[in-house]
């Protein structure tokens, strides 16, 4: 598996999005030896970063089970767990009746890191990213809190997910030279709206992780060599899959770019992984790039 930098870390240049295996949008979910199974897979693959949060769950009460299911995968792991890399997300709030919410208060990202720290069952947490802006408060002021969470030695490195460029650069002001491990912004051949950012973090040095790279949990991965025939047409030509396509292509970026594509099965990740050994002639890439948008 080829690497990549994220923050202080070196990773697998394809990661595991656990979020698939608690919450999607046709809300099926693997049971227990499937989701340990599915883990096992992606390290068995070479897979060395994996990405969750707290509110990834079935149901609002049952905040932190993908972190819990995760981290309990980890233990069960016959192999080494050497170089593994787990990142999660705070700052959205999840209440009784499905109510959503963002709080980037000091109090409330202190506790949630105290939760994810127990769900995953570890002393320190590697990546922790603020999931959402909390419009309510001013950016920069949230970064700081991050900053205190780390300096107090519950994180190792700090993330940001869905920042715009403006967002990003208070992050890197606030954090100093080198702070900002990375950026986690939507970004497959659907959705190209993070183009800006991708290009501002291959600029500065800062991981830039795709989320849906495969087009989301509701089919769209499933369906992406159709929905977008170039990649589809690669596919049959090259005798591998659409979604290996769609990765290498994301990889060809930039090598500040790590894709977390979701998996529920070990299959799916199993399949992801052999994308970091595609790679795409120029011509290729320049097919995948002329096609894609809003479908």
């Amino acid at each position: 598996m080829q690497t990549r930098t994220l923050g202080p870390f070196t990773v697998s240049a394809i990661g595991l999005g656990g979020m698939p295996m608690s919450m999607n949008d046709d809300k099926k979910y693997p049971d227990q030896a499937q989701a340990f199974a599915t883990v096992h897979a992606a390290l068995d693959a070479g897979v060395t970063f994996i990405d969750t949060a707290d509110i990834y769950a079935p149901s609002w009460d049952t905040m932190g089970h993908n972190e819990e299911l995760i981290g309990k995968a980890l233990k069960s792991y016959s192999g080494s767990l050497d170089g593994v890399v787990v990142g999660t997300k705070g700052g959205i709030t999840r209440s009784e009746g499905e109510q959503w919410g963002r709080d980037g208060s000091l109090k409330y990202l202190r506790s949630a890191v105290e939760k994810s720290l127990r769900a995953l069952d570890v002393e320190v947490i590697d990546l922790y990213q603020w999931h959402r802006p909390d419009r309510w408060k001013v950016y920069g002021d949230v970064i700081a809190n991050f900053k205190t969470l780390q300096d107090e030695g519950k994180i190792k490195a700090i993330g940001i997910s869905n920042a715009n460029v403006e967002e990003i650069e208070v992050a890197m002001e606030v954090l100093g030279e080198g702070g900002l491990a990375s950026v986690q912004n939507e970004f497959s051949p659907r959705f190209r709206s993070s183009a800006d950012e991708l290009e501002l973090c291959d600029q500065k040095g800062i991981a830039f992780l795709p989320w849906s790279p495969l087009g989301g949990t509701g089919g769209g991965g499933r369906e992406v060599g159709d929905r977008f025939a170039a990649f589809g047409e690669i596919a049959r030509e090259r005798g591998v899959s659409p979604q290996q396509v769609v990765l290498a292509w994301e990889l060809s970026l930039s090598d500040r770019v790590i894709p977390i594509p979701g998996a529920r099965r070990p299959e799916s990740i199993i399949d992801s992984a052999k994308a970091a050994d595609l790679v795409l002639s120029d011509e290729e890439l320049a097919r995948c790039s002329a096609t894609g948008g809003p479908q």
